[in-house]
């Protein structure tokens, strides 16, 4: 089936952003647990101590990040196909609409962690679904991290690109693996012309 919709994870994938998760999950104690996962179980005054944390780090990255090399073109080349187009983050809207402004970006449909639907889950994706009116047969997932390939084979998506240089760290997974954006292009045309 030709794909209709794909969905983009934002950093690490739109945008390279410098995050140091050790650090980060070292300072907030995380206990091994999902950040999210970890933060939403906390109570008050430390839940909002620690959220606090986050959005400190968050903010910083999100300044800082500048837009993947060839990923505005990727997305025009995908728009002109008439293909949707949408984004979801663990990240949160504030930080979403600043970047999608900064670098002058549009999607059909986006869900930021506000919605209460994250990664590892794949009930943001069903959410994209139900929203833009595709099955999963017609989506492709297109992350940078172990978080997008889980969510994706939740929610029952095959498609699976994911933008990452340390390909041997997803050697056992069944994502397809690319160390640029020009690559994932190429690997998208033949894609397209075999299912039309």
């Amino acid at each position: 089936m030709k794909p209709k919709c794909f969905i983009f994870d934002m950093d690490g994938t739109l945008f390279d952003t410098e995050y140091d998760w050790v650090r980060i999950k070292e300072e907030l104690n995380t206990q091994g647990k999902p950040i999210l996962s970890y933060l939403k179980s906390l109570k008050e005054p430390e839940k909002s101590l620690k959220w606090g944390i986050l959005e400190k780090h968050e903010k910083k990255a999100t300044r800082n990040a500048v837009l993947k090399k060839g990923i505005m073109e990727y997305l025009n080349f995908l728009r002109e196909r008439a293909i949707l187009q949408a984004l979801v983050t663990n990240n949160s809207m504030e930080n979403v609409e600043f970047l999608l402004s900064k670098f002058n970006l549009k999607f059909d449909f986006v869900i930021s962690r506000e919605r209460g639907l994250w990664k590892p889950s794949g009930a943001p994706f069903w959410e994209v679904m139900k929203k833009l009116k595709v099955k999963r047969q017609e989506c492709c997932v297109i992350g940078d991290s172990h978080f997008d390939i889980l969510a994706a084979n939740e929610a029952g998506i095959k498609c699976i690109f994911i933008l990452n240089e340390e390909k041997e760290r997803f050697s056992s997974s069944n994502a397809e693996v690319f160390n640029s954006v020009e690559a994932l292009r190429r690997r998208t045309i033949d894609l397209l012309q075999a299912r039309v």
